[in-house]
């Protein structure tokens, strides 16, 4: 069975063992970790640890969405106003590196998680501010709908582009929009069911269409909307921030499990850069036990700091597959 085989069965939740991603290690991290694993790239990296799948984003033009002038929506109190703005066209975005990088994982026999980042909410809150773009929820509800409408159709239009050109060599949608914090959503779930499931609809409903599944990040405390993303068609949940609020194995599994699938859970706040490699692998164990066959272990935040020593990086791997 490839890794891409494996990949279908654990979402299909009919697989009897756990899958392994290591993350994209943040840009500092790379050279302690390709020179420990004698690797030339994170690739080979991915090779090296037999990562179940790729993460291959669409590159998007050089400031699609330029936020260099600041919170460019914060006066704003017109709608129509909106319209006027200087949107993007996804007549500039460039594909070729992304599919050239699939068929080179498809190779490997790696699954495939693609598609526009769409972090739309993400970009809101640069053009607003973040704490005013919540306010603005209360005070100018459709000058928000208005730009959010704006951001979420570009990426939707980049990603129908994109699913036109990859077809069946791509597995699922990844796309990710961090809504939680340490302690709880950064909105209330009725502010969220306006202003933000409409739009995430979109982008499930839209991958749904073409076969393929879907995958959302979202860091941070977001136990309270789960049910909404389960509802919405999400088939797996990253990267599952261990310490965050509600986020332990020990309750998602208790609540979720069989109706999504998990990626992550391996703390980076505290176990990957400040254990040793035996209580890495400890905690592999415990959260595999937890969640079971139908589970990817991966870090809980993707970009692997330069913090985390690479002995426990190989004790999450190597314990993932026992």
């Amino acid at each position: 069975m490839t890794n891409r085989e494996h990949f279908k069965t654990i979402l299909e939740r009919r697989s009897d063992r756990c899958g392994f991603w290591h993350g994209m290690p943040h840009e500092e991290s790379k050279t302690a970790l390709y020179s420990y694993f004698n690797v030339k790239n994170n690739e080979e990296l991915g090779q090296k640890l037999n990562d179940t799948f790729d993460w291959i984003c669409v590159d998007l033009y050089k400031d699609a969405f330029d936020l260099s002038q600041g919170s460019a929506f914060i006066h704003c109190e017109d709608a129509k106003e909106v319209e006027r703005f200087p949107w993007p066209d996804i007549k500039y975005c460039c594909f070729d590196g992304a599919e050239k990088a699939v068929n080179a994982s498809l190779a490997r026999g790696k699954a495939i998680l693609s598609g526009s980042w769409g972090h739309f909410f993400h970009i809101l809150a640069g053009y607003f501010g973040m704490e005013n773009y919540f306010i603005k929820m209360h005070t100018d509800p459709d000058v928000v709908l208005a730009v959010t409408e704006h951001v979420a159709n570009f990426f939707l239009q980049v990603n129908e582009r994109w699913f036109d050109i990859i077809g069946d060599r791509m597995d699922a949608l990844f796309f990710g929009n961090d809504f939680g914090s340490q302690l709880d959503l950064l909105i209330s779930p009725q502010m969220f069911d306006k202003f933000v499931m409409p739009y995430f609809r979109r982008f499930t409903q839209q991958a749904k269409n073409r076969g393929y599944k879907v995958v959302l990040h979202s860091c941070g405390a977001i136990d309270k909307v789960i049910p909404r993303l389960i509802d919405a068609g999400v088939d797996a949940l990253h990267p599952i921030q261990a310490k965050a609020r509600g986020m332990d194995a020990e309750s998602l599994a208790k609540k979720y499990n069989g109706k999504i699938v998990f990626i992550g859970g391996v703390d980076t706040q505290e176990l990957l850069p400040f254990k040793s490699p035996l209580e890495v692998r400890e905690e592999v164990k415990r959260i595999k036990d937890l969640f079971g066959p139908n589970f990817i272990v991966s870090p809980s935040h993707e970009a692997l700091l330069p913090n985390v020593p690479p002995e426990n990086i190989e004790a999450m791997a190597d314990e993932a597959f026992k």
